[in-house]
């Protein structure tokens, strides 16, 4: 039988922290960066709570990485201040260097120490004679059988749980954590994320995960922080935030979505699709953001017809071309062999969608 990655918490000590007031662990207000000319966070806001683990979402080249390196204490910000807990580590008068913010940081590339053994990479920065500190975040990540072991004789899994256990020895404040499954495979990197989660749950880390993958960030963070050009689009928890979009921009950096043109009249927007509700809009254009998951196809005489089914077994994505020309991705479970492709099909929304402003 696998051995539990970590012990169970007794009742009232999960990540929430049992009903107790969770207090902030790290924020930052209008932290603001530039390399020369280019602007890398531009009023970049964001408030940690401690005890949770927020996930910074955004694409390739939004700044995440500058962000958490301003975090660290690795780049110095232009302008804004930078606080963990309540102390100002990063302002335009004060200054703390990284190894004195009680930050610990995993890398995208793990950065293990190639001379050095399992435990010696761990025990780095540690005050002498904390064995016992050592030998007891190898057991948390399940390595403490491979103490001795150099980095190039473990696999890529290994060497993920290393350095994570190398950021939790000290007993950091936060954790930050630079997309650090980009390097392995997809399958390994499914299970290694929900083993790095329970790691963090279990020593009741606070953490900071970037990534670009939005599965990864919906599946792993209590908090999702979606980013985009140097600053914050929206935070939330990641099930709000994927329903309810602030924005068309948020609504396409996280999950799946189609985007119909409407035109809002008396109450209700009027789409290729139907009608549907539109209190609190005035009356003229607007987009309707629909999901995928939120659409049920009928075969049989109707408006649409498929052009392209791709199939993942556990469910298809299914593209249907519509009246007006737009063309609408439609997620259905399992197969349907009554939606081949060329078939017609009548289509119908299941949920209420997002309406933006055109």
């Amino acid at each position: 039988m696998r051995r539990a990655l970590v012990p169970s918490r007794p009742p009232g000590r999960g990540r929430r922290g049992g009903g107790r007031e969770q207090v902030t662990a790290l924020c930052c207000h209008r932290v603001h960066k530039s390399f020369g000319s280019v602007v890398a966070l531009e009023g970049f806001d964001l408030c940690i709570k401690s005890g949770a683990l927020t996930a910074l979402l955004g694409p390739s080249g939004c700044g995440k990485t500058t962000a958490l390196r301003v975090m660290a204490g690795f780049e110095r910000p232009d302008g804004g201040e930078v606080l963990v807990g309540e102390r100002v580590v990063a302002s335009r008068a004060a200054w703390v260097p990284p190894e004195k913010r009680r930050v610990g940081m995993v890398f995208q590339d793990w950065a293990l120490f190639p001379h050095l053994d399992v435990m010696g990479n761990v025990a780095f920065g540690l005050p002498k004679g904390e064995h016992r500190r050592v030998h007891e975040v190898l057991e948390m990540v399940r390595l403490d059988r491979f103490a001795e072991r150099m980095p190039h004789e473990l696999s890529g899994g290994q060497q993920q749980r290393v350095a994570l256990a190398r950021a939790l020895a000290p007993r950091p404040a936060v954790v930050l954590l630079d997309e650090p499954f980009s390097n392995l495979d997809a399958s390994l990197r499914a299970r290694l994320r929900a083993e790095v989660k329970q790691v963090l749950e279990a020593a009741e880390a606070t953490a900071v995960f970037v990534t670009h993958d939005q599965e990864e960030a919906l599946a792993i963070g209590d908090q999702l922080a979606v980013m985009s050009e140097g600053r914050i689009l929206q935070t939330g928890a990641p099930h709000e935030v994927y329903r309810h979009p602030a924005s068309r921009a948020v609504a396409e950096l996280v999950g799946e979505a189609n985007f119909l043109a409407g035109v809002v009249r008396s109450g209700r927007a009027h789409t290729v699709v139907g009608a549907v509700e539109a209190q609190g809009h005035c009356d003229g254009d607007v987009v309707v953001m629909v999901r995928p998951e939120t659409v049920a196809l009928e075969s049989g005489e109707g408006s649409g017809r498929i052009v392209d089914a791709e199939f993942y077994g556990h469910d298809q994505l299914v593209r249907a071309r519509l009246e007006d020309g737009s063309s609408l991705d439609v997620r259905l479970l399992g197969p349907r062999p009554d939606l081949a492709i060329g078939s017609c099909v009548r289509v119908r929304l299941t949920a209420a969608p997002q309406l933006f402003d055109a």
